[in-house]
């Protein structure tokens, strides 16, 4: 048994992969992504969040079998809608025994990993055989724009996307769209690219920017520092993924 610290679980979610699900969001990120709309999740620790409303407390720990056994509660409706359990963030390989704790103690569902690929091969392995589908954020692959942007550079991200690519597992890369940022042709061009060839790709989602994640920063006691143009439109060129045969999609 193991314990983990989880800032958020989300029931009758329908965003977050396949039929209804419940979705577990782990507290802790080593990426301070610049455009990042839950700042909550990137402290490891449970902290205080407070607004108009009052005070809560961000993060509660469980043990593997506590956790386990509040998601298999949910089996009947989760399997019967063609659903399951998504482990997101955070960065979910922060706490990857945790989570294979979690999953060998669960009823057989149908399970995603929702992850920016940033954590150590031995946590990334360690996952990716109890692993379903994965939702592989790929943010810049310029290295110096992705430290600038996100705090570290992207070389265990695309070490671990080779070996999610050599395992044969079923994928979706997910593309947060920033204006001036991710959303340039040259690295939609090069996101395409590197997974075209890739035979786990089932497509690409480009996510839309979220206006609203800035005011939530004043209550975690963080500044919330852009130093690109919000209200810049986003550029959306399908057409780049599409001329290399890959599906697209909008969300």
């Amino acid at each position: 048994m193991s314990y983990g610290i989880v800032f958020d679980i989300q029931e009758f979610s329908v965003h977050d992969g396949p039929g209804i699900r419940t979705t577990v969001f782990m507290k802790g990120c080593p990426l301070a992504c610049m455009w990042c709309h839950n700042p909550e999740s990137q402290s490891p620790q449970p902290q205080v969040i407070r607004n108009p409303f009052g005070e809560r407390i961000a993060g509660k720990e469980y043990s593997s079998q506590q956790l386990a056994a509040l998601l298999n509660q949910q089996s009947a409706i989760l399997k019967a809608n063609g659903g399951g359990v998504t482990f997101s963030g955070g960065e979910p390989l922060s706490q990857a025994p945790f989570i294979a704790d979690v999953i060998d103690a669960m009823d057989n569902l149908h399970i995603i990993l929702d992850t920016s690929g940033y954590g150590a091969r031995k946590n990334f392995i360690l996952l990716l055989e109890r692993i379903d589908l994965f939702f592989y954020d790929l943010k810049l692959i310029d290295p110096g724009l992705h430290k600038h942007y996100t705090g570290m550079d992207n070389h265990l991200i695309l070490e671990n996307l080779q070996l999610l690519n050599e395992s044969g597992k079923p994928f979706v890369i997910r593309v947060p769209l920033v204006s001036g940022v991710t959303d340039s042709d040259e690295n939609l061009r090069n996101i395409a690219l590197t997974v075209r060839h890739m035979k786990g790709l089932e497509e690409i989602n480009l996510l839309s920017y979220n206006h609203a994640a800035g005011s939530k920063y004043e209550n975690v006691g963080m500044q919330f520092k852009p130093d690109y143009d919000e209200n810049r439109p986003l550029n959306r060129n399908l057409e780049i993924f599409e001329r290399e045969g890959i599906k697209v999609k909008c969300l």
